[in-house]
Protein backbone atom coordinates (compact mmCIF):
# COMPACT_ATOMS: atom_id res chain seq x y z
CA UNK A 1 0.00 0.00 0.00
CA UNK A 2 1.66 3.60 -1.03
CA UNK A 3 -0.14 6.80 0.31
CA UNK A 4 -4.39 6.40 -0.40
CA UNK A 5 -3.83 3.43 -2.99
CA UNK A 6 -3.87 -0.05 -2.61
CA UNK A 7 -1.49 -2.06 -5.11
CA UNK A 8 -2.51 -5.86 -5.32
CA UNK A 9 -1.77 -8.60 -8.23
CA UNK A 10 -3.78 -11.47 -10.07
CA UNK A 11 -7.61 -11.46 -11.38
CA UNK A 12 -8.82 -13.63 -8.07
CA UNK A 13 -11.25 -12.36 -5.59
CA UNK A 14 -12.20 -9.13 -7.96
CA UNK A 15 -15.59 -8.03 -6.83
CA UNK A 16 -14.29 -7.83 -3.09
CA UNK A 17 -11.33 -5.69 -3.93
CA UNK A 18 -13.78 -3.24 -5.81
CA UNK A 19 -16.49 -3.45 -2.94
CA UNK A 20 -14.05 -2.74 -0.23
CA UNK A 21 -12.12 -0.23 -2.57
CA UNK A 22 -15.73 1.48 -2.85
CA UNK A 23 -17.05 1.72 0.48
CA UNK A 24 -13.62 2.79 2.13
CA UNK A 25 -13.05 5.12 -0.80
CA UNK A 26 -8.96 4.03 -1.30
CA UNK A 27 -8.00 3.58 -5.07
CA UNK A 28 -6.73 0.16 -6.07
CA UNK A 29 -4.20 -0.74 -8.50
CA UNK A 30 -4.22 -4.43 -9.57
CA UNK A 31 -1.67 -5.56 -12.11
CA UNK A 32 -0.56 -9.14 -13.49
CA UNK A 33 -4.09 -9.95 -14.64
CA UNK A 34 -3.81 -13.39 -16.32
CA UNK A 35 -0.82 -12.58 -17.40
CA UNK A 36 0.84 -15.31 -18.76
CA UNK A 37 -2.51 -16.75 -19.97
CA UNK A 38 -3.24 -17.33 -23.64
CA UNK A 39 -6.04 -14.58 -23.56
CA UNK A 40 -4.66 -12.11 -21.04
CA UNK A 41 -6.57 -9.25 -19.06
CA UNK A 42 -9.96 -8.57 -18.03
CA UNK A 43 -12.43 -10.83 -19.69
CA UNK A 44 -15.55 -9.48 -20.69
CA UNK A 45 -17.75 -9.85 -17.85
CA UNK A 46 -15.11 -8.45 -15.79
CA UNK A 47 -15.88 -5.63 -17.55
CA UNK A 48 -19.02 -5.52 -17.44
CA UNK A 49 -19.07 -5.73 -13.42
CA UNK A 50 -16.94 -2.45 -13.91
CA UNK A 51 -19.50 -0.53 -15.96
CA UNK A 52 -22.38 -1.28 -13.51
CA UNK A 53 -20.29 0.19 -10.84
CA UNK A 54 -19.73 3.17 -12.54
CA UNK A 55 -23.49 3.59 -13.68
CA UNK A 56 -23.93 3.16 -9.48
CA UNK A 57 -21.38 5.51 -8.75
CA UNK A 58 -20.69 9.50 -9.84
CA UNK A 59 -17.25 10.28 -10.45
CA UNK A 60 -15.67 6.89 -10.44
CA UNK A 61 -12.57 6.64 -12.68
CA UNK A 62 -11.38 3.01 -13.87
CA UNK A 63 -8.34 3.02 -16.56
CA UNK A 64 -7.26 -0.42 -18.28
CA UNK A 65 -4.33 -0.44 -20.47
CA UNK A 66 -4.28 -2.36 -23.52
CA UNK A 67 -3.45 -5.27 -22.61
CA UNK A 68 -6.43 -5.19 -19.86
CA UNK A 69 -3.30 -7.29 -17.28
CA UNK A 70 -3.36 -3.64 -15.44
CA UNK A 71 -6.68 -1.94 -14.05
CA UNK A 72 -6.75 1.18 -11.73
CA UNK A 73 -10.03 1.82 -10.27
CA UNK A 74 -10.54 5.56 -7.98
CA UNK A 75 -14.04 5.08 -5.91
CA UNK A 76 -16.71 7.86 -6.62
CA UNK A 77 -20.37 8.61 -4.45
CA UNK A 78 -22.29 5.82 -4.52
CA UNK A 79 -25.25 7.69 -5.81
CA UNK A 80 -27.96 4.45 -6.27
CA UNK A 81 -31.77 5.24 -7.68
CA UNK A 82 -32.58 3.29 -10.68
CA UNK A 83 -30.98 1.98 -12.91
CA UNK A 84 -30.83 -0.25 -15.98
CA UNK A 85 -28.13 -2.72 -16.57
CA UNK A 86 -27.44 -5.13 -19.95
CA UNK A 87 -25.48 -8.16 -18.63
CA UNK A 88 -23.47 -10.73 -20.23
CA UNK A 89 -23.76 -14.78 -20.16
CA UNK A 90 -20.42 -15.97 -19.07
CA UNK A 91 -21.71 -15.46 -15.11
CA UNK A 92 -25.04 -16.12 -13.84
CA UNK A 93 -26.79 -12.63 -12.57
CA UNK A 94 -25.42 -13.65 -8.72
CA UNK A 95 -21.85 -12.06 -9.81
CA UNK A 96 -23.65 -8.97 -9.87
CA UNK A 97 -26.03 -9.55 -6.86
CA UNK A 98 -23.24 -10.16 -4.97
CA UNK A 99 -21.89 -6.37 -5.16
CA UNK A 100 -25.49 -4.75 -5.40
CA UNK A 101 -26.18 -6.46 -1.83
CA UNK A 102 -22.42 -5.40 -0.63
CA UNK A 103 -22.87 -2.03 -1.68
CA UNK A 104 -26.90 -1.00 -1.99
CA UNK A 105 -27.19 -0.07 1.74
CA UNK A 106 -24.39 2.57 1.45
CA UNK A 107 -26.15 4.60 -1.82
CA UNK A 108 -27.36 8.03 -1.87
CA UNK A 109 -30.60 7.04 -3.31
CA UNK A 110 -32.46 4.03 -2.82
CA UNK A 111 -31.46 1.02 -5.32
CA UNK A 112 -33.51 -0.10 -8.26
CA UNK A 113 -31.49 -2.42 -10.79
CA UNK A 114 -32.73 -3.90 -13.62
CA UNK A 115 -30.46 -6.77 -14.80
CA UNK A 116 -31.68 -7.24 -18.33
CA UNK A 117 -30.78 -10.35 -20.93
CA UNK A 118 -28.99 -12.53 -17.83
CA UNK A 119 -28.63 -15.84 -16.88
CA UNK A 120 -30.92 -16.17 -13.65
CA UNK A 121 -29.63 -19.79 -13.24
CA UNK A 122 -26.09 -21.92 -14.00
CA UNK A 123 -24.57 -25.13 -12.57
CA UNK A 124 -21.29 -22.81 -11.89
CA UNK A 125 -22.98 -19.84 -10.11
CA UNK A 126 -24.88 -19.00 -6.85
CA UNK A 127 -28.39 -18.21 -8.63
CA UNK A 128 -31.34 -15.98 -8.04
CA UNK A 129 -33.04 -18.21 -6.32
CA UNK A 130 -30.34 -18.53 -3.45
CA UNK A 131 -30.30 -14.99 -2.62
CA UNK A 132 -34.23 -14.45 -2.91
CA UNK A 133 -35.03 -17.03 -0.51
CA UNK A 134 -31.95 -17.08 2.19
CA UNK A 135 -29.59 -14.18 1.87
CA UNK A 136 -32.50 -11.40 1.85
CA UNK A 137 -34.34 -12.89 4.94
CA UNK A 138 -30.86 -13.23 6.86
CA UNK A 139 -29.90 -9.06 6.23
CA UNK A 140 -32.89 -7.88 6.80
CA UNK A 141 -32.02 -8.39 11.40
CA UNK A 142 -29.09 -5.57 9.93
CA UNK A 143 -32.51 -3.09 10.18
CA UNK A 144 -33.08 -3.07 6.15
CA UNK A 145 -36.66 -3.28 6.07
CA UNK A 146 -38.95 -2.36 3.37
CA UNK A 147 -40.58 0.87 3.30
CA UNK A 148 -43.24 2.32 1.78
CA UNK A 149 -42.03 2.84 -1.59
CA UNK A 150 -39.54 0.76 -2.37
CA UNK A 151 -39.13 -2.68 -0.77
CA UNK A 152 -35.98 -5.29 0.02
CA UNK A 153 -36.00 -7.57 -2.35
CA UNK A 154 -35.38 -9.52 -5.96
CA UNK A 155 -38.23 -10.60 -8.36
CA UNK A 156 -37.71 -12.87 -11.76
CA UNK A 157 -39.57 -11.13 -14.60
CA UNK A 158 -37.90 -13.73 -16.48
CA UNK A 159 -35.84 -16.66 -16.17
CA UNK A 160 -33.17 -17.35 -18.31
CA UNK A 161 -31.06 -20.44 -18.31
CA UNK A 162 -26.93 -20.72 -19.11
CA UNK A 163 -25.72 -20.71 -21.87
CA UNK A 164 -27.87 -17.82 -23.84
CA UNK A 165 -29.58 -16.40 -21.03
CA UNK A 166 -31.97 -13.79 -21.53
CA UNK A 167 -33.70 -13.60 -18.09
CA UNK A 168 -34.80 -10.31 -16.54
CA UNK A 169 -34.27 -9.84 -12.79
CA UNK A 170 -35.49 -6.56 -11.16
CA UNK A 171 -33.46 -5.98 -7.45
CA UNK A 172 -34.51 -3.29 -4.84
CA UNK A 173 -32.82 -2.08 -1.49
CA UNK A 174 -33.28 0.59 1.19
CA UNK A 175 -30.55 2.73 1.75
CA UNK A 176 -30.47 3.48 5.92
CA UNK A 177 -28.29 5.98 7.56
CA UNK A 178 -26.42 3.24 9.08
CA UNK A 179 -26.46 -0.71 10.12
CA UNK A 180 -27.66 -2.18 13.51
CA UNK A 181 -25.28 -4.44 15.14
CA UNK A 182 -26.48 -8.18 14.93
CA UNK A 183 -26.07 -10.54 17.44
CA UNK A 184 -27.20 -14.03 16.07
CA UNK A 185 -26.19 -17.34 18.37
CA UNK A 186 -29.07 -19.26 17.97
CA UNK A 187 -29.24 -21.62 15.28
CA UNK A 188 -32.75 -23.13 16.76
CA UNK A 189 -34.21 -26.37 14.74
CA UNK A 190 -35.41 -26.89 11.69
CA UNK A 191 -39.54 -26.57 11.19
CA UNK A 192 -39.89 -26.39 7.95
CA UNK A 193 -38.40 -26.70 3.98
CA UNK A 194 -39.77 -24.23 1.13
CA UNK A 195 -38.28 -24.54 -2.14
CA UNK A 196 -38.45 -23.47 -6.00
CA UNK A 197 -38.30 -26.15 -8.90
CA UNK A 198 -38.16 -24.42 -11.88
CA UNK A 199 -37.98 -25.51 -15.67
CA UNK A 200 -37.24 -23.49 -18.69
CA UNK A 201 -37.81 -24.40 -22.60
CA UNK A 202 -38.35 -28.25 -21.45
CA UNK A 203 -41.24 -30.35 -20.49
CA UNK A 204 -43.62 -28.76 -18.24
CA UNK A 205 -43.95 -31.96 -15.88
CA UNK A 206 -40.53 -31.75 -15.19
CA UNK A 207 -40.66 -29.49 -12.52
CA UNK A 208 -43.11 -31.78 -10.71
CA UNK A 209 -40.73 -35.05 -11.31
CA UNK A 210 -38.10 -32.93 -8.89
CA UNK A 211 -40.28 -31.75 -6.54
CA UNK A 212 -41.16 -35.92 -5.85
CA UNK A 213 -37.60 -36.83 -5.73
CA UNK A 214 -36.88 -34.02 -3.25
CA UNK A 215 -39.86 -34.96 -0.94
CA UNK A 216 -38.90 -39.01 -0.99
CA UNK A 217 -35.88 -38.01 1.05
CA UNK A 218 -36.75 -34.60 3.08
CA UNK A 219 -40.06 -36.19 4.22
CA UNK A 220 -38.16 -38.50 6.53
CA UNK A 221 -37.10 -36.06 8.07
CA UNK A 222 -39.88 -33.48 8.62
CA UNK A 223 -43.76 -33.76 7.28
CA UNK A 224 -43.95 -29.40 6.60
CA UNK A 225 -41.88 -29.59 2.67
CA UNK A 226 -43.55 -27.56 0.87
CA UNK A 227 -41.71 -27.09 -2.77
CA UNK A 228 -43.18 -24.50 -5.10
CA UNK A 229 -43.30 -25.73 -9.09
CA UNK A 230 -42.34 -22.97 -12.00
CA UNK A 231 -42.69 -24.15 -15.34
CA UNK A 232 -41.38 -20.97 -17.53
CA UNK A 233 -43.32 -20.05 -20.23
CA UNK A 234 -43.04 -18.15 -23.82
CA UNK A 235 -41.23 -15.40 -23.12
CA UNK A 236 -40.04 -15.80 -20.11
CA UNK A 237 -38.63 -18.53 -19.99
CA UNK A 238 -35.40 -17.56 -22.11
CA UNK A 239 -33.19 -18.61 -24.41
CA UNK A 240 -31.97 -21.72 -23.60
CA UNK A 241 -33.30 -25.04 -21.85
CA UNK A 242 -32.73 -25.96 -18.30
CA UNK A 243 -34.15 -26.82 -14.90
CA UNK A 244 -32.99 -27.41 -11.48
CA UNK A 245 -34.37 -27.37 -7.56
CA UNK A 246 -33.29 -24.29 -4.89
CA UNK A 247 -34.58 -25.78 -1.39
CA UNK A 248 -34.31 -23.73 1.77
CA UNK A 249 -34.87 -24.81 5.31
CA UNK A 250 -36.40 -22.28 7.78
CA UNK A 251 -35.57 -22.54 11.54
CA UNK A 252 -37.36 -21.64 14.80
CA UNK A 253 -35.28 -18.84 14.53
CA UNK A 254 -36.79 -16.22 12.25
CA UNK A 255 -33.95 -15.05 10.92
CA UNK A 256 -32.23 -18.64 9.78
CA UNK A 257 -32.94 -19.80 6.09
CA UNK A 258 -30.24 -22.14 4.85
CA UNK A 259 -30.39 -22.73 1.16
CA UNK A 260 -28.92 -25.37 -1.03
CA UNK A 261 -29.24 -25.65 -4.91
CA UNK A 262 -28.59 -28.23 -7.84
CA UNK A 263 -29.31 -27.30 -11.83
CA UNK A 264 -29.01 -29.13 -15.06
CA UNK A 265 -26.06 -27.95 -16.46
CA UNK A 266 -24.20 -27.15 -20.30
CA UNK A 267 -22.02 -29.59 -22.17
CA UNK A 268 -18.94 -27.90 -20.56
CA UNK A 269 -19.30 -28.68 -16.84
CA UNK A 270 -20.46 -32.42 -17.06
CA UNK A 271 -23.67 -32.04 -15.61
CA UNK A 272 -25.74 -32.21 -18.61
CA UNK A 273 -27.32 -35.79 -18.61
CA UNK A 274 -28.64 -35.18 -14.94
CA UNK A 275 -32.01 -36.31 -15.17
CA UNK A 276 -34.78 -34.47 -13.28
CA UNK A 277 -35.11 -37.05 -10.43
CA UNK A 278 -31.44 -36.69 -10.39
CA UNK A 279 -31.59 -32.89 -9.59
CA UNK A 280 -33.95 -33.41 -7.03
CA UNK A 281 -32.43 -36.02 -4.93
CA UNK A 282 -29.18 -34.25 -5.24
CA UNK A 283 -30.94 -31.15 -3.91
CA UNK A 284 -31.88 -32.68 -1.13
CA UNK A 285 -29.33 -33.80 0.03
CA UNK A 286 -27.01 -30.52 -0.57
CA UNK A 287 -29.56 -29.26 1.81
CA UNK A 288 -29.23 -31.90 4.68
CA UNK A 289 -25.55 -31.17 4.41
CA UNK A 290 -25.27 -27.35 4.53
CA UNK A 291 -27.61 -27.68 7.14
CA UNK A 292 -24.92 -30.01 8.77
CA UNK A 293 -22.11 -27.88 8.29
CA UNK A 294 -23.89 -23.96 8.68
CA UNK A 295 -24.54 -22.07 11.24
CA UNK A 296 -27.27 -19.20 11.94
CA UNK A 297 -26.27 -18.65 7.68
CA UNK A 298 -25.02 -20.56 4.93
CA UNK A 299 -21.83 -20.77 2.96
CA UNK A 300 -23.23 -18.32 0.36
CA UNK A 301 -24.39 -15.79 2.91
CA UNK A 302 -21.47 -16.09 5.29
CA UNK A 303 -18.94 -13.41 3.42
CA UNK A 304 -21.88 -10.64 3.06
CA UNK A 305 -23.04 -11.12 7.00
CA UNK A 306 -19.18 -10.84 7.52
CA UNK A 307 -18.99 -7.57 5.94
CA UNK A 308 -22.27 -6.02 7.25
CA UNK A 309 -20.91 -7.01 10.79
CA UNK A 310 -17.86 -5.13 10.22
CA UNK A 311 -19.52 -2.04 8.73
CA UNK A 312 -22.37 -1.40 11.57
CA UNK A 313 -22.68 1.23 13.82
CA UNK A 314 -19.84 0.86 16.76
CA UNK A 315 -21.05 -1.72 18.37
CA UNK A 316 -20.28 -5.56 19.30
CA UNK A 317 -21.90 -8.36 16.86
CA UNK A 318 -21.10 -11.89 17.00
CA UNK A 319 -22.73 -14.24 14.99
CA UNK A 320 -22.17 -17.95 15.12
CA UNK A 321 -20.96 -19.40 11.38
CA UNK A 322 -20.11 -23.13 10.05
CA UNK A 323 -16.17 -23.45 9.35
CA UNK A 324 -14.85 -20.16 7.39
CA UNK A 325 -15.34 -20.95 3.30
CA UNK A 326 -11.78 -20.13 1.23
CA UNK A 327 -13.91 -17.18 -0.08
CA UNK A 328 -14.60 -15.36 3.45
CA UNK A 329 -11.51 -16.15 4.62
CA UNK A 330 -9.94 -14.15 1.72
CA UNK A 331 -12.79 -11.40 2.88
CA UNK A 332 -11.42 -11.29 6.34
CA UNK A 333 -7.80 -10.51 4.82
CA UNK A 334 -8.72 -8.07 2.31
CA UNK A 335 -11.16 -6.16 5.12
CA UNK A 336 -8.18 -5.68 7.33
CA UNK A 337 -6.31 -4.61 4.25
CA UNK A 338 -8.53 -1.79 2.95
CA UNK A 339 -10.68 -1.25 6.49
CA UNK A 340 -8.05 -2.44 9.27
CA UNK A 341 -11.04 -4.34 10.73
CA UNK A 342 -9.91 -7.70 12.41
CA UNK A 343 -12.48 -10.36 13.61
CA UNK A 344 -11.92 -12.44 16.97
CA UNK A 345 -12.62 -16.58 15.50
CA UNK A 346 -13.68 -18.74 18.71
CA UNK A 347 -14.10 -22.60 17.55
CA UNK A 348 -17.10 -24.15 18.88
CA UNK A 349 -17.11 -27.89 18.94
CA UNK A 350 -19.96 -29.41 18.03
CA UNK A 351 -22.36 -31.16 21.02
CA UNK A 352 -22.42 -34.71 21.72
CA UNK A 353 -25.42 -37.22 20.75
CA UNK A 354 -26.81 -39.11 23.42
CA UNK A 355 -25.74 -42.26 20.89
CA UNK A 356 -21.90 -40.48 21.10
CA UNK A 357 -22.11 -39.49 17.45
CA UNK A 358 -21.87 -35.60 16.95
CA UNK A 359 -24.10 -32.83 16.04
CA UNK A 360 -23.83 -31.28 13.30
CA UNK A 361 -19.67 -29.51 12.78
CA UNK A 362 -18.05 -27.39 14.82
CA UNK A 363 -18.91 -23.97 14.74
CA UNK A 364 -16.97 -20.66 14.64
CA UNK A 365 -18.29 -17.96 17.14
CA UNK A 366 -17.32 -14.39 14.89
CA UNK A 367 -16.88 -11.09 16.94
CA UNK A 368 -16.08 -7.72 16.01
CA UNK A 369 -16.70 -3.93 16.97
CA UNK A 370 -18.29 -2.04 14.09
CA UNK A 371 -16.03 0.81 12.53
CA UNK A 372 -19.26 3.30 12.56
CA UNK A 373 -19.54 3.26 9.00
CA UNK A 374 -22.17 6.02 8.22
CA UNK A 375 -24.40 6.21 5.18
CA UNK A 376 -22.97 9.88 4.27
CA UNK A 377 -24.38 9.57 0.74
CA UNK A 378 -27.91 9.83 1.93
CA UNK A 379 -29.19 12.94 1.15
CA UNK A 380 -30.70 14.47 4.97
CA UNK A 381 -32.91 17.04 5.84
Amino acid sequence: MSGNTVKLHGANFLRQRLILSTISGKNVKITKIRESEADPGLVEYEMNLLKLLEEMTNGTTIKVNETGTILFYSPGMLTGGVIEHECRTERAVGYLLEVLLALGPFCAEPLMVTLKNCVTNCSTDVSVDHYRHSVIPVMRQFGLYDKDDYKFEIKVNKRGSAPLGGGEVFFSMPNPKKLRACVSLDVGKIKRIRGTAYSTRVSPQTPGRMVEAARSILNGFLPDVYIFSEAAKGAGSGKSQGYGCCLVAESTNENVRIAAEVMSGTKDDGMKNLTAEDIGKMAAVELLEEINIAGVCDSVTQPLMILYSALNQADVSKFLSGMLTPYSVEMLRNMKLFLGITFRLELIPSKLTDAGGKRGHDKVLMTCIGVGYQNLNKATL
